[in-house]
């Protein structure tokens, strides 16, 4: 099962911009999550087309089953 973590932040033109972090390390805290995205906005780390990121708008854990079919 393939696991992603989002944390969605919002930009300077109020849009919303999306990291994704394939294989987050178990167990995922809340308030771990909350304060890396903090850190994030506070280094100015990443700039979207709709500009940098200014708040934290939330956080979710996408879980996926991917089954290969054998096509013979």
């Amino acid at each position: 099962m393939a696991k992603v973590l989002e944390m969605i932040f919002e930009t300077e033109e109020g849009k919303s911009a999306t990291i994704a972090v394939e294989n987050p390390k178990n167990p995922i805290h809340v308030n771990t999550v909350k304060l890396a995205m903090e850190q994030v906005i506070a280094g100015n780390a990443f700039i979207s087309a709709s500009g940098g990121f200014v708040g934290v708008k939330g956080a979710r854990l996408v879980e996926r089953n991917v089954e290969d079919l054998e096509l013979n």
